[in-house]
């Protein structure tokens, strides 16, 4: 078995808190008014909190029916990324991330055609580049939170172009919107966010262990682009099986709640597409840690393990609590990994007035 970070706080049933070095507690309940995209006042300011997301796979890497890519994934709990914004005399960000967040102020006023004298002050972070699709909640949060102090109406999807989201799944605009297990219907040539074709609420009693590695980060940027470019054809044979393991196998499994079912529908996807990009990411898992981890998750007889998009990040996916509790004590060990126990999300994002 690989090391593995030993958390440092026990699982309860009270809020959740995602700090680098603990592991998280129980899950907060949706606070405030999720997301509207219809134009409604502010106060004094407003706080937004929007939730990371898994990346299950592509269903059609080959994209000879006309659209590529397509995604499947989940809306977690936690982490999320949590800011604060509220009028000023000048644009500001502070907090981790402050440097991201102002250029999506400044993109998003522009967009807008409103002032950027915001001060935004970021209280949670998602960790980047790390399976998490960080990038779009942060950038979806900010002109969120700006629409509503300007009363405009907000889409996420009108947004995606401008700050540069969506470019190949859609999963992360939807997790935004309204959370869940979702699958998107992959790009065509007219430039716009692939529609979701698919939504269906994720089990409440089911459990995601997430297993982080906080040495690396997954391919991203540049590299993410060339890796894109340079990748083998996929064969239109392996894209209709993924396909049909998504419709056949996936989706009424979650329908049911039947975790057995859903979980080896998802690991086999990853299987498959893990394989295609092992040449950009070092192999089927891009942490050595993670696949050893993994490794042993396998050997345990639990049947949905997989990477994140690029990862690093890897996952688990149990039934319950008790049985998520129980795999985190047979892996936690002093070392580089770091276990923890999320759910899924069924609503989006939220914003709240202050």
């Amino acid at each position: 078995m690989g090391q593995a970070g030993r958390p440092e706080g026990r699982v309860s049933a009270g809020r959740r808190r995602w700090r680098k070095g603990k592991t998280v507690a129980e899950v907060p309940q949706p606070t405030g008014q999720t997301v509207s995209t219809t134009a409604q006042p502010a106060g004094a300011g407003v706080r937004v909190r929007a939730p990371a997301r898994l990346h299950f796979g592509f269903l059609d890497l080959n994209g000879g029916l006309g659209r590529r890519f397509g995604s499947i994934g989940l809306a977690l709990d936690a982490p999320a990324v949590q800011l604060v914004a509220r009028p000023a005399k000048r644009v500001s960000a502070h907090g981790p991330e402050a440097e991201r967040v102002r250029a999506n102020l400044l993109a998003a006023a522009s967009y807008l055609d409103v002032p950027d004298n915001v001060a935004v002050e970021v209280e949670e972070t998602i960790p980047p580049h790390a399976g998490f699709g960080s990038g779009t909640q942060v950038a979806l949060a900010v002109a969120a939170a700006l629409a509503r102090l300007n009363r405009r109406p907000f889409a996420p999807a009108d947004f995606a172009d401008v700050l540069d989201r969506g470019n190949r799944s859609g999963v992360g605009l939807a997790a935004f919107t309204e959370g869940g297990l979702i699958v998107d219907g992959g790009r065509d040539d007219s430039g716009a966010p692939p529609p979701v074709i698919a939504r269906l609420p994720y089990p409440e009693d089911w459990r995601i262990v997430l297993i982080l590695d906080e040495a690396m980060t997954g391919v991203h940027g540049s590299r993410e682009t060339e890796a894109f470019r340079d990748l083998p054809p996929f064969a239109a044979a392996g894209a209709a099986e993924i396909c049909r393991i998504v419709l056949m196998q996936v989706l009424p499994a979650a329908a049911t709640a039947e975790p057995d079912g859903f979980g080896a529908g998802i690991t086999e996807i990853q299987k498959r597409v893990g394989d295609h990009f092992a040449p950009h990411q070092g192999g089927r898992f891009a942490s050595p840690a993670v696949a050893e981890a993994l490794g042993a998750i396998a050997a345990m007889g639990v049947p949905g393990y997989g990477q994140s998009s690029w990862g690093p990040t890897g996952f688990a996916l149990l039934p319950s609590q008790r049985e998520a509790e129980a795999l985190v004590a047979s892996l936690e060990r002093p070392g580089r990994l770091r276990f923890v126990i999320a759910r899924g999300r069924n609503v989006g994002a939220s914003v709240t007035e202050l």
